[in-house]
């Protein structure tokens, strides 16, 4: 990497890499992930997913291809020890190694990086949007914990509409309830992946009523608390940073409060789509 990869860097707790190495390596994930994997070069990456049969997300990640035979999954909140437990049932006679990478650290920094730069077991991916810039690093060197940047990232990660699912979340949201097209996360173009037919259908018939709505509230917001439009329940929070929420909620609801304490709807940033 071009310069010390830990300076002015932060952890980020409970994020983790598995690797998937070997000569199948995009040809299996091409057909386990909601987007397009065949379609990255050596040194580019994308958001990316894992869904249930009946298209719910288990697993929102970004996959870096860092050459023809190797792929860094980069979880933020799903653990790569479960995802590659469970990928391994699919590999069959695959030549495909799943690999933990619990050598490496996830950190955060608020300056820029070149896009998707590597080195010899480290890389940054770029996630500067319009209002400011971004970097994740991956480093077999630690990084220092910071309370309030691992809060400010967080924040940054709600209002650009980056869904942060809780890892023992039963798998209940599409890629559309999740706006996951915001951040051109699946493809509906592809050949099939697990939950593809639910994704194609939704898209091409036109059918997404729910999607993501951004909250704010001057008192703190609980994972799975009640959205209302002052009437009626009309959503669910699946991701809170202190008093701001990402909520799933109709696409023409108004929501007015959270819990039944006073809410207010934000624009989601745009900016994160790879």
């Amino acid at each position: 990497m071009p310069d010390n990869p830990n300076s002015l860097a932060f952890a980020l707790p409970g994020q983790s890499v598995l690797e998937i190495s070997g000569p199948d390596a995009v040809v299996f994930m091409q057909a386990q992930c909601m987007n397009d994997v065949a379609l990255l070069a050596d040194g580019q990456w994308q958001w990316n997913g894992w869904l249930t049969p009946q298209g719910r997300v288990i697993a929102l990640f970004a996959l870096l291809r860092r050459d023809a035979q190797t792929l860094w999954c980069l979880l933020p909140d799903f653990p790569a020890a479960t995802l590659a437990q469970q990928l391994q049932r699919y590999v069959f006679r695959a030549k495909v190694k799943l690999r933990l990478r619990d050598d490496l650290h996830v950190g955060g920094r608020f300056a820029i990086a070149a896009q998707a730069t590597m080195g010899e077991d480290a890389a940054s991916l770029d996630l500067t949007t319009g209002d400011g810039l971004r970097a994740w690093l991956i480093a077999t060197t630690p990084f220092a914990d910071d309370a309030e940047s691992q809060s400010r990232w967080r924040a940054s990660d709600l209002r650009h509409g980056l869904p942060r699912l809780a890892a023992d979340a039963e798998p209940k949201w599409t890629p559309q309830q999740l706006s996951l097209d915001r951040l051109h996360a699946y493809s509906v173009k592809k050949g099939c992946y697990p939950g593809q037919e639910i994704v194609a259908r939704t898209h091409f018939l036109g059918q997404a009523k729910r999607g993501l709505v951004l909250l704010e509230s001057a008192q703190p917001i609980a994972d799975g608390a009640n959205v209302s439009d002052g009437s009626r329940d009309v959503g669910t929070v699946i991701s809170t940073a202190a008093n701001l929420a990402l909520a799933v909620a109709p696409l023409d609801a108004t929501p007015a409060t959270v819990d039944g304490h006073a809410a207010t709807a934000l624009p989601l940033l745009d900016g994160l789509a790879r």
